[in-house]
């Protein structure tokens, strides 16, 4: 008896050290990962910071668009990598294990940076996140890694380089965790994510990327009925701003296949498109992400109709085929969608911006936990009942609509059940 309870305890002895070099093990790498993506991440955020830059001084180069589009169309069918291999890529690869080309990461690079270049009005997020999976899914396969850990090791990427790019390494670990299968959080990845996504902030920061932060002038007002009441209708009125952005971004493409039917022709006539209305309105805050748009319309300066703008802008250059990403326009359509129409509800307009923002993302990118997480880091805040109630009901009211196809919803979000995704979307 007593040498039957000798080897339990060394068996349970030996499980502890087993348990805590798996531990060590996935620390180690999601280190690597994180360091990796943070110098990546940091060089591509400073990179775009530049293109930007020299675009808004250089107001002409709007003109060369078309061949900027032209340019990432040749080099992604020279590189033999399929032009429609995206984020969608990257999100379903997380699920099936479906390879991504070694090559989708410099590509997505180069094509984001003549986007943000040449003044197409797109983001940068859909480049981190490609990016990163990219990294940690082809570090995972030449590391001989299971195909359960490769699809692991691609997550940490695309947390690690949001982070890196974003400065908000919580909500970035989260927002990966959620937004591959809504419902269902695969928390093995949980220590890995969340390392990778603190180193890569970690080294972003050391190398001078600045996190992306707003004040709030007025603060956040106390959580009363009547404010409540408030944010509750300005969060369902972004839920509708949400379920249009979905459906125009994803009919946009097929609007463009159907009206041109040459790939090359349909990039360069988008390009020819938005160099017309950037130089012929003046709409030069519109070309690119526009983040310094979504700073003032958190500081309540933006105008009324700016949002509409942004949303048909980025619809115009993401369906011809232009690379970069829809978060940043989202933020850009909620922020100033909620600098407008919070007033009219009572609202300060900073803090309907605030609101805005977060309502339309979560809308968009069915992540309730990680826009929490982006509340907080983005305002700087622990005041997050009203904020709390923004994301849920935005949530909830924005239906099955999303962002990504490749994305899995598991339950409805309104009673208990299990249904297919596809059944739910109806683009």
């Amino acid at each position: 008896m007593e040498g039957t309870d000798k080897k339990t305890l060394r068996a349970a002895g030996w499980g502890v050290v087993r348990y805590v070099l798996a531990a060590l093990r996935w620390a180690a790498v999601a280190i690597l990962i994180g360091s990796v993506c943070g110098l990546l991440g940091a060089g591509f955020h400073e990179a775009i910071d530049w293109a930007t830059s020299f675009r808004m001084a250089n107001g002409w180069i709007v003109w060369f668009l078309p061949a900027a589009g032209l340019a990432t169309l040749a080099l992604y069918q020279l590189c033999r990598v399929s032009f429609s291999a995206g984020t969608n890529l990257i999100i379903q690869s997380v699920t099936t294990n479906e390879h991504i080309p070694a090559l989708l990461a410099p590509l997505i690079v180069a094509g984001t940076l003549l986007s943000h270049l040449f003044g197409a009005s797109v983001g940068r997020e859909g480049a981190a996140l490609q990016l990163g999976g990219s990294i940690g899914h082809n570090l995972g396969e030449l590391l001989r890694f299971d195909g359960e850990d490769v699809r692991t090791l691609s997550m940490c990427g695309m947390a690690a380089c949001f982070s890196a790019m974003f400065g908000t390494p919580m909500a970035a670990a989260a927002f990966v965790l959620e937004v591959v299968t809504v419902g269902s959080v695969h928390y093995g990845a949980y220590l890995p994510c969340v390392l990778a996504s603190y180193m890569a902030s970690t080294v972003s920061r050391w190398l001078g990327v600045k996190p992306m932060r707003f004040t709030l002038e007025g603060g956040v007002p106390q959580a009363l009925p009547g404010t409540i009441a408030q944010v509750a209708l300005l969060a369902a009125l972004c839920a509708g701003v949400g379920i249009l952005l979905c459906v125009t971004l994803h009919r946009a493409g097929h609007w463009w296949e159907r009206l041109v039917k040459n790939s090359y022709l349909r990039i360069a006539a988008g390009g020819l498109m938005m160099a017309l209305l950037v130089s012929v309105f003046g709409l030069t805050d519109f070309a690119g992400a526009g983040g310094h748009m979504i700073e003032r319309a958190v500081a309540g300066e933006a105008p009324a109709w700016a949002f509409l703008l942004k949303l048909a802008l980025t619809a115009l250059c993401v369906g011809a085929g232009y690379r970069g990403g829809e978060i940043v326009p989202t933020l850009f359509i909620g922020a100033t969608f909620g600098c407008a129409a919070g007033p009219l509800l009572g609202l300060d307009p900073g803090f309907g911006a605030a609101v805005g923002m977060v309502s339309l993302f979560c809308s968009v990118v069915n992540c309730p936990v990680a826009t929490m997480f982006l509340a907080i880091e983005m305002f700087s805040t622990a005041s997050l009942g009203l904020f709390a109630v923004a994301i849920a009901i935005s949530f909830v009211l924005s239906g099955y609509f999303g962002l990504y196809s490749s994305q899995v919803i598991i339950f409805s979000k309104v009673k208990w059940q299990t249904r297919e995704a596809e059944d739910k979307r109806k683009w």
